[in-house]
């Protein structure tokens, strides 16, 4: 364990700055997709959601330069090139006057948001192991949750006032003081004696050495699932509830006490998880959430919306679930491949975010009219996460059957 000069609160913040600058990126544009469509020239509105899942393709093929970089150089450097690449792409998308200019600079600000996305979470790995790292990467995540409250106010505040190229202005200055901050007080947590070698093979080495691990390759893809499913709420929250609920003014009130949801969840996370640990919590949570969302469909199956209260309250079951799930699922896939946790962290971050773009592309196009498609991904990905999680199960049981048959 690295023991870091900083306070465990101001390491916590720090980490959870470093991801929410993500966070930023996506959530304080949702309020002005619709005048940025219009300014670039998009003609069919289900391209709408290209502005905010493009972003996750460039933050899936990121973590796969950045990771293994880190493992070599050290996690501070890689941190800075990441947020140079997010400054160039940020001037792109500034001024982008049609959908492939903007879709090239929202790819591009992903690879560079990959960065300090990957290497917080290595840096956390190479300082923390097991239920405590789950315990920070949950108090992590609570920060982070701070910033899809306050984003989409943000963003209508700020294309209310000014004009949507502001929200990027206002992105670029929190990523140049996030970085200033990191600069100063964050130490490297890399040691000498544990940097590889950087060489052409070092991300087959790694792969193949993670492919050791089924139980990092089990919580990875369920992660990939869980993430899919959540991905199709964040680009299509806005047409669910600014054009089927014609909520275009509460719509930043309403997401942020959705947030709130999550971060509630990930806030009892963190008091719960040394208790009773990360995988009893993720089994809890998982089955809340497939019940939830199983639920909802038979209720409102071929049914017009619900009232936005009925809708509000399967929202909040559902992410209140999804807060017991984030940090954990990447803390039990990151336990066994410390000792590559900046390779890991991006082999298994890419594998999540590759499974998640299509699951949410291709479910988001068919909310349009309702809001039932969103739950309908929500139940197969939670029953497809829920037989992945029960194989872990019999063959962690399996594993250690047979290491004790050997040991007698």
């Amino acid at each position: 364990m690295v023991k870091s000069r900083l306070s465990q609160y101001e390491f916590v913040t720090l980490m959870a700055f470093l991801m929410s600058i993500v966070a930023l990126a996506i959530d304080a544009l949702l309020p002005a997709i619709n005048q940025i469509s219009a300014d670039i020239g998009i003609q069919n509105s289900t391209n709408n959601q290209l502005l905010i899942t493009m972003i996750f393709l460039g933050l899936g093929f990121g973590q796969l330069i950045f990771g293994p970089i880190s493992d070599s150089v050290g996690r501070k450097p890689v941190v800075f090139m990441g947020f140079g690449v997010f400054i160039i792409a940020s001037f792109i998308c500034i001024n982008a006057t049609n959908l492939n200019t903007m879709i090239f600079g929202r790819i591009l600000q992903g690879i560079g948001l990959s960065a300090p996305r990957t290497i917080s979470i290595a840096i956390i790995r190479d300082s923390y192991s097991g239920d405590y790292m789950a315990r920070i990467m949950s108090f992590v995540t609570v920060v982070f949750i701070l910033v899809p409250i306050v984003a989409p106010a943000m963003g209508k505040f700020v294309l209310d006032h000014y004009n949507w190229q502001t929200i990027f202005y206002i992105q670029l200055f929190f990523s140049v003081l996030v970085s200033i901050w990191f600069w100063i007080r964050q130490p490297e947590t890399l040691l000498e004696n544990q940097q590889i070698k950087f060489s052409s093979h070092i991300f087959s080495d790694g792969l193949k050495e993670l492919m050791k691990y089924k139980r990092t390759i089990g919580f990875t893809i369920i992660s990939g699932f869980i993430t899919g499913s959540f991905m199709v709420y964040l680009s299509t929250a806005q047409q669910i509830f600014q054009v089927q609920y014609q909520l275009t003014d509460e719509f930043p009130f309403i997401f942020a006490a959705l947030a709130i949801s999550v971060g509630f969840a990930t806030f009892l996370n963190g008091t719960l998880v040394l208790k009773y640990g990360m995988e009893k919590l993720v089994t809890i949570a998982m089955v809340a959430f497939f019940i939830v969302s199983i639920l909802y469909v038979t209720v409102f199956y071929n049914s017009p919306n619900p009232n936005i209260y009925t809708l509000l309250v399967f929202f909040g079951l559902q992410f209140f679930a999804i807060g017991f799930l984030f940090g954990n699922l990447r803390a039990l896939a990151m336990e066994p491949v410390g000792h590559i946790a900046g390779i890991a962290s991006a082999i298994t971050g890419f594998t999540s975010t590759m499974m998640a773009v299509p699951i949410s592309t291709y479910i988001g196009k068919y909310v349009t009219t309702t809001a039932l498609p969103l739950f309908v991904g929500f139940t197969i990905c939670g029953l497809l996460s829920i037989f992945i999680l029960i194989y872990l199960k019999v063959y962690l049981r399996s594993s250690e059957s047979l290491e004790s048959l050997k040991d007698k």
